[in-house]
């Protein structure tokens, strides 16, 4: 019954990630492993969700002018080829959703630390230091499937860098380019695993919705109480997946 469900909630995730410069990776991995048990499988479909929704928002955001090269480079020269390498380190079941559990964790307490208010504010960062955050959430996002936004974004809007637009802007690009380069390490390692007939139902919901989250971001619409409940769900999950896994406790 869930699986039929899936493109109608994985809709509405797209529709509020979108909306605030995200793919929804976390999500569509906290759903999925709920539904599928293969986890190379659960990496593939998240990935290939994720290209489709910021493919949208990073057109976006270069039509707006938003999208500012110089300053961003510095965060792709390590994230790509680590998260290519990432997606490549086969794991045994267990550890993978582990580390999953413990991302999906990460991903709800940075959802919600991204909507605390603070100063607008803004502190360059050297190079050196783009390198290292860029490289270090892109090995995450290679091995867990996420795309590294969700983490990037809330962790330079702490650090007050720049204007949460081009943050925004950012974490849509950044989750392009590991995506892409995590799928590459996929088929590199022979772990590229689809269902095309769900997955081809899965992208049509994502487009949808994350055409709309675009949209809507646009128009300065409010999704915070949706921002908060996606929350809730990736939290929740994340945990269930640790205690399961790790200590055969189901909750």
């Amino acid at each position: 019954m869930l699986t039929e469900l899936l493109p109608f909630i994985f809709f509405f995730i797209a529709l509020f990630y979108s909306s605030v410069g995200f793919g929804g990776g976390s999500s569509y991995l906290a759903i999925l492993s709920l539904v599928l048990t293969d986890f190379y499988e659960i990496r593939s479909i998240a990935l290939i969700l994720n290209i489709c929704v910021v493919s949208i928002g990073t057109i976006v955001f270069i039509r707006n002018n938003v999208l500012k090269p110089k300053l961003i480079w510095p965060f792709f020269i390590f994230s790509i080829p680590m998260a290519y390498l990432g997606a490549q380190v086969k794991l045994s079941q267990s550890v993978f959703f582990l580390i999953l559990g413990s991302a999906l964790i990460l991903s709800g307490i940075f959802m919600v630390l991204r909507f605390v208010k603070t100063k607008l504010e803004s502190h360059e960062f050297t190079n050196s230091k783009k390198f290292l955050l860029g490289g270090s959430i892109g090995l995450l996002s290679g091995i867990s499937g996420i795309g590294g936004g969700i983490f990037l974004s809330p962790v330079l809007n702490l650090l007050k860098w720049k204007d949460p637009r081009i943050i925004a802007s950012l974490a849509s690009v950044f989750i392009l380019v590991n995506s892409i380069a995590g799928l590459i390490g996929l088929n590199v390692a022979g772990t590229f695993r689809l269902d095309y007939g769900l997955v081809g139902k899965l992208i049509l919901a994502v487009i949808l919705g994350g055409g709309l989250g675009s949209y809507l971001s646009s128009k300065k619409f409010n999704l915070r109480i949706l921002g908060y409940l996606t929350a809730g769900l990736v939290f929740y999950v994340g945990l269930r997946l640790i205690l399961l896994h790790s200590f055969n406790i189901r909750i």
